[in-house]
């Protein structure tokens, strides 16, 4: 598939998932928007990475819980690369919050990153990606989305949040723009404390964590699919299936 001429913004692009994302994305002939908070100098260090491969990306610094932020950071797109054909609302917060000691601050902070920031983005997103003429939206849910994780009260509805605002967009931005959404189960990468993949071996009948290109073979899928839109494709080795 190549996805020349075309722009694709990854929010949360510095690191992690989202670093492999924009990596990949490039690879197949995009002109990157490398998203960021906090992390400028990853940020800057994956477009140098694209450059030096023959691609082109631009970072953007946005604190995406704060609306006008998204503003600033989709006018600023319009106006350095003039289009937007590939949304990847990968910029999220994992963090403990247990019933009993959550505070009303921890509550906000995880709903408004995962899911608020998410539902404004599309909405600024919108005409740009349906003036493409083939916009994608890809929104990161979670198997905690669809699964009780009570030790992650707030990440579990903010990610059961996502599927049904995927839902929700998939309808409103047909036919000019697809909605899908990608629900990842244990993805670890190589600075991840063992324990995490130790409980992924457990659980996962394909008996092994995800990879980075595991998630970006189905970003890819999902970026050329036609016929595809409003679904949640779960990525997680076989984990969420009933015992």
């Amino acid at each position: 598939m190549s996805l020349q001429g075309q722009v694709a913004l990854v929010t949360g692009a510095g690191r992690r998932i989202g670093r492999a994302i924009a990596l990949r994305l490039a690879a197949e002939g995009a002109r990157m928007v490398v998203h960021y908070r906090r992390s400028q100098s990853e940020a800057e260090a994956v477009a140098a990475e694209i450059s030096r491969s023959g691609g082109e990306a631009v970072c953007i610094q946005a604190e995406l819980t704060r609306v006008v932020e998204i503003d600033h950071l989709f006018e600023d797109i319009e106006q350095r690369l003039g289009r937007l054909d590939i949304l990847v609302n990968n910029a999220g917060i994992f963090s403990p919050t247990p019933v009993g000691p959550t505070q009303e601050t921890q509550w906000d902070t995880v709903l408004d990153t995962n899911l608020k920031a998410l539902f404004f983005a599309a909405q600024r997103a919108a005409p740009l990606l349906a003036q493409s003429g083939r916009g994608r939206i890809i929104n990161f849910a979670s198997l905690g989305g669809l699964q009780a994780w009570p030790k992650y009260t707030a990440y579990s509805v903010s990610k059961a949040g996502v599927i049904m605002l995927t839902r929700c967009l998939a309808r409103a931005l047909a036919p000019a723009v697809t909605v899908n959404a990608i629900a990842p189960g244990t993805i670890s990468f190589p600075d991840d404390a063992p324990e995490i993949a130790e409980r992924a071996l457990r659980s996962a009948p394909l008996r092994r964590t995800g990879s980075a290109d595991d998630i970006t073979n189905a970003v890819v899928y999902l970026v050329g699919a036609e016929f595809v839109t409003g679904q949640v494709l779960l990525v997680d080795g076989g984990s969420s299936i009933p015992s």
